[in-house]
């Protein structure tokens, strides 16, 4: 029985460029990233390897392109964040959303961290999230730099943080590996501030982790760049 991707048995594959995102996204989230290729890729789809190169001309090309794709749940996010940026409202929280938005597309794919990081998507969807990310500050008066630099901080931390969260839930696949390994290194030498930490630093809470350090870089900016207080 053929999969869902696959083309039905006699009749020519149809390519397209939606059709080859999607497969290429069913294959990273079935065998993960390091097994996508683009043969297995036209194998998938019942073409030539050749064929893909109309719609990508490097594997690199595909990715970005999956990048984006993943990003569209975030952009609804971040649509719906510009709409009430407009009535004003606590930007922290709309700084917050967008945040959780990005984590969640990103964890929607098995390794889907690790393609973002490796690409520079320029599309609809990242472009539509950066807009409103910046926006909500700019709205909230900080200045255009800030507003910048903060983007980058917290998309750097969110991805980061979602391919260790990626990384350490593959590892759990394997009897975690990862959490074994600290306390067994931790049991056996004299590390007296990791042995009293040592539960949160092997819990698997990796949304109260994130929420952490989300909750560091706010306070930072809201500390750092908050707008000055109205005068009379």
């Amino acid at each position: 029985m053929s999969s869902p991707s696959s083309p039905a048995r006699g009749r020519p594959a149809r390519l397209d460029r939606a059709r080859t995102l999607q497969t290429a996204l069913d294959l990273l989230d079935q065998s993960g990233l390091d097994a996508l290729t683009m043969r297995r890729l036209a194998d998938a789809m019942g073409v030539q390897a050749g064929a893909l190169y109309r719609y990508f001309a490097t594997k690199q090309d595909l990715l970005t392109a999956m990048a984006e794709r993943m990003m569209e749940g975030a952009a609804e996010a971040a649509a719906t964040t510009s709409a009430a940026t407009a009535d004003g409202g606590d930007w922290s929280e709309r700084l917050t959303a967008l945040a959780r938005a990005a984590r969640s597309a990103l964890l929607a794919h098995r390794d889907g961290a690790r393609v973002f990081a490796g690409t520079h998507a320029t599309g609809e969807s990242v472009l539509g999230f950066a807009d409103a990310f910046v926006g909500v500050l700019r709205k909230a008066g900080f200045g255009d730099d800030a507003a910048a630099r903060a983007l980058y901080t917290v998309v750097n931390y969110t991805v980061g943080h979602t391919l260790e969260e990626q990384a350490a839930l593959q590892a759990q696949d394997g009897d975690q590996e990862g959490a074994g390994a600290l306390r067994d290194a931790v049991s056996v030498g004299t590390y007296p501030h990791l042995s009293a930490t040592l539960p949160a630093l092997t819990s698997t809470d990796f949304t109260g982790l994130f929420e952490f350090g989300l909750d560091l870089i706010v306070g930072g900016l809201r500390a750092r760049h908050a707008p000055p207080p109205t005068g009379k």
